[in-house]
């Protein structure tokens, strides 16, 4: 049945995509540089959820609670639409897991693996309108309006895929004097069966508003 709501959330996602452009964060571009591009995020509503397994286990595990929630299994059995991106985020050992930021995981540095993803939910939507999940284990949040940087990549969603231009972009931002918030996370914009050269993958991190304008774009 997993499996089968996994395959569904997939084959609608890529249906959706060819039929319709699929809804996204709303955003403006601040700069564009070389190696990055800064943008402007309102808050938008995400429905999480933490899953302790190994890296390659928690992203099935975690799409499938939230593809449940998405496709009806909410108090009000509702259906709501794909949207994009899936988000993934790597926490640093001690910090406090907190439900954050479009599907989003995040790994802490603990004897076990702990990873957390987050769907974003359609704008139409906010706390209070929003259908409640049945799952306990989901957790619905209003992200916060943040300056962020982002590293578009194509190929894997492997972790070493990630963490090579998560790399690039930490090197770039540090060139240019551009302070970071927090952690960077995986933001995936397409289906599992999308060739890997077509994937529209980005590596996202929140920046100090002040250090990341009025810099030359090359």
């Amino acid at each position: 049945m997993r499996f089968l709501t996994i395959l569904s959330a997939v084959c609608l996602l890529l249906l959706t995509g060819i039929a319709m452009a699929i809804e996204e964060p709303e955003f403006n571009i601040i700069e564009q540089h070389e190696d990055y591009d800064i943008r402007q995020y309102e808050p938008y509503l995400v429905a999480e959820v933490a899953v302790n397994e190994p890296f390659k286990k928690a992203g099935n595990t975690a799409f499938g609670i939230l593809a449940d929630y998405i496709f009806g299994a909410n108090t009000s059995a509702t259906k709501m639409a794909m949207t994009a991106p899936v988000e993934s985020q790597d926490m640093d050992s001690g910090t406090r897991m907190k439900m954050t930021a479009p599907v989003l995981s995040s790994q802490e540095a603990q004897e076990e693996e702990s990873y957390r993803y987050a769907f974003v939910i359609e704008r139409r939507y906010d706390l209070d309108s929003v259908p409640k999940p049945i799952d306990e284990r989901i957790n619905l949040r209003m992200t916060q309006a943040r300056t962020v940087a982002v590293r578009r990549y194509s190929g894997s969603w492997s972790q070493s895929n990630y963490e090579k231009y998560r790399a690039e972009l930490m090197s770039a931002l540090q060139r240019d004097g551009i302070e970071t918030i927090g952690q960077s996370y995986l933001a995936r914009y397409d289906a599992p069966f999308v060739p890997w050269f077509l994937r529209r993958n980005e590596v996202i991190v929140e920046v100090v508003p002040e250090s990341a304008t009025g810099i030359s774009s090359e």
